[in-house]
C-alpha cells in the first residue's frame, strides 16, 4: 500500500504542472489533518493523495493539529475540512475542532468530513460533521458529493 501511495504521489507530481498548463481548475480546497494528540498519518496521507488525484487542492496540516490550526487554515481558504484520528483517545479532538470552528463563525462556510479506524457514521452525526468515510475511496466520493 505504501509503495502504491508513493507511486501515485510521483505521478501527481508529473500531472499537476500539465493540468495547470491547460487551465484545469481544482474542484475545491480541502484542509486536512490528524487531530490533536494523534501522530498517525498513513490514512490521512492516502485520503489527501486520493483527493488530490480527484482534482482537489490540498492543504495538509500534518499530525497533532489543534483546533486553532484548523481555524487558521480555513481562514486562508477551504471548502472542506477533513479530520482524521486513529487513536480512540483522540476522537474527542474532532468534536473540539468542530465546536471551535463554530465559535469562530466559520462552520457555515465549510463542510466537515471525518475518518479513521475508531470513527463511525454515528459518531460523525453526534458531533455535527457533514459526513464520514471509512476509506480513501469513499472520502473522495463524499467530498465530490459535498461540492455538488
Amino acid at each position: 500500500m505504501l509503495i502504491s501511495a508513493r507511486a501515485m504521489q510521483t505521478a501527481l507530481g508529473i500531472l499537476k504542472p500539465k493540468l495547470a498548463e491547460i487551465g484545469v481548475e481544482p474542484m475545491g480546497k480541502v484542509v486536512i489533518g490528524t487531530v490533536k494528540g494523534d501522530l498517525h498519518d498513513i490514512g490521512k496521507n492516502l485520503v489527501a493523495m486520493m483527493l488530490e488525484g480527484a482534482g482537489f487542492e490540498i492543504n495538509d496540516l500534518g499530525t497533532d493539529v489543534t483546533a486553532e490550526q484548523f481555524i487558521e487554515a480555513v481562514r486562508s481558504g477551504g471548502n472542506i475540512v477533513g479530520l482524521s484520528a486513529l487513536l480512540t483517545t483522540t476522537i474527542p479532538s474532532m468534536e473540539e475542532a468542530i465546536k471551535a470552528l463554530e465559535t469562530a463563525g466559520l462552520r457555515d462556510q465549510i463542510k466537515i468530513i471525518i475518518g479513521g479506524a475508531p470513527v463511525t457514521s454515528e459518531y460523525a452525526q453526534k458531533i455535527g460533521a457533514d459526513g464520514y468515510a471509512p476509506d480513501a475511496s469513499q472520502a473522495v466520493t463524499l467530498a465530490k458529493s459535498l461540492m455538488a
